[in-house]
């Protein structure tokens, strides 16, 4: 067993050798290519059977709340469902249709409470950047280095353990995110995405005063914030398991690297079947980093049929729970580990710094 003092290899030393863009960007075409049917299908499964469930929750009132309760989480995870296709909007990946993609990435939007073309620039951004240590802040979750956290102040560490800590992270953070933060655009946004943020805001306010003359305020709340309490919680969940694993890439400037951080810095999130089906596909996150314009449903085709994105180790579902544990970043090991392993690493510096002068 190595001791605790000896180096440990970056694990950049056990992947792969990566593919050159021009070795992969030819084979993903043909998953590029979104397929009406398929689409209209989803929108069917997917909107049909979130209206259907919002219906039954409903109308289960009357019989028992635990039912109506079932009913609202079963509508949550469908709501997670319909944001991947607002997401495959809004990389204009779902039609083939410039207008169809923004129409239903508009209505979808309304439902997820979720601002089109913002979120659009925004998510841009963050496939543009993931993975890239200079260009952190915009569209990813808060992530400190090692050394970072080390140097700063008390309050700082301590606003970063907050936001970092679970009940926090998926429990009182996504609902805030959804239903409040994103009523408000960002200062560096342009007008065509300020606009779309105030837009929304009709919208939502517009659906939120429908459904309540039509089912009465109370019935509105307990089901619409049940289910958006799941969907969102579930949401961030599949965003943090994607970019937040203990062998993720993340490098600085001219190190960082567009198809490492697609194959490396995004996770293969296997889910059972079922799950899969709720999140649209989207544990394929590797695929989608690779390929933004590749619909969720050719993401697996593209996964089993492209041999390069099999060599990515899958995270299993049992495994991500480990994910909880990682909190920063540790440049020279290049893996995310947690506050114990930090403390240990800065206590063997700090012995090695004492030890030095009477080597």
């Amino acid at each position: 067993m190595a001791e605790a003092s000896d180096p440990v290899p970056p694990a950049a030393a056990h992947r792969a050798p990566l593919p050159t863009p021009a070795e992969w960007k030819e084979k993903v075409l043909a998953y590029q290519q979104p397929s009406l049917w398929r689409a209209l299908w989803q929108l069917v499964n997917t909107l049909g059977l979130y209206a259907l469930l919002w219906y039954l929750a409903y109308r289960s009132l009357t019989v028992s709340y635990w039912l109506t309760a079932a009913l609202a989480i079963l509508a949550g995870g469908v709501l997670v469902r319909v944001f991947i296709i607002f997401h495959d909007c809004g990389h204009g990946s779902f039609f083939a249709s410039k207008r169809a993609n923004d129409f239903v990435g508009f209505v979808t939007g309304v439902l997820t409470f979720t601002p089109y073309y913002h979120w659009r620039w925004e998510h841009a951004i963050h496939h543009a950047s993931a993975g890239n240590l200079d260009k952190r802040g915009t569209g990813d979750i808060w992530t400190m280095t090692v050394q970072e956290y080390l140097e700063a102040s008390r309050w700082r560490r301590f606003s970063y353990r907050l936001a970092r800590n679970p009940v926090v992270l998926f429990l009182l953070a996504p609902m805030l995110l959804f239903v409040v933060l994103q009523r408000f655009p960002a200062r560096q946004a342009n007008p065509r995405e300020r606009n779309s943020v105030h837009w929304m805001n009709l919208a939502i306010l517009l659906q939120a005063a429908a459904m309540i003359a039509l089912v009465g305020l109370q019935p509105y709340l307990a089901i619409q914030l049940t289910t958006m309490a799941v969907a969102t919680s579930a949401g961030l969940w599949m965003f943090y398991v994607q970019h937040q694993f203990e062998d993720v890439h993340w490098e600085r400037g001219e190190e960082w690297d567009f198809t490492a951080a697609a194959l490396q810095g995004s996770s293969y999130y296997k889910l059972p079947k079922v799950l899969q089906w709720f999140t649209g596909n989207i544990g394929f996150h590797h695929i989608h980093h690779l390929s933004a314009r590749i619909p969720n449903y050719n993401l697996e085709r593209c996964h089993r049929e492209l041999l390069l994105a099999q060599q990515v180790k899958p995270i299993t579902l049992l495994a991500s729970l480990r994910t909880l544990s990682l909190r920063l970043w540790d440049e020279e090991h290049k893996k995310l580990v947690g506050y114990r392993e930090m403390r240990l690493r800065r206590r063997e510096r700090k012995h090695a710094a004492m030890a030095t002068p009477h080597a």
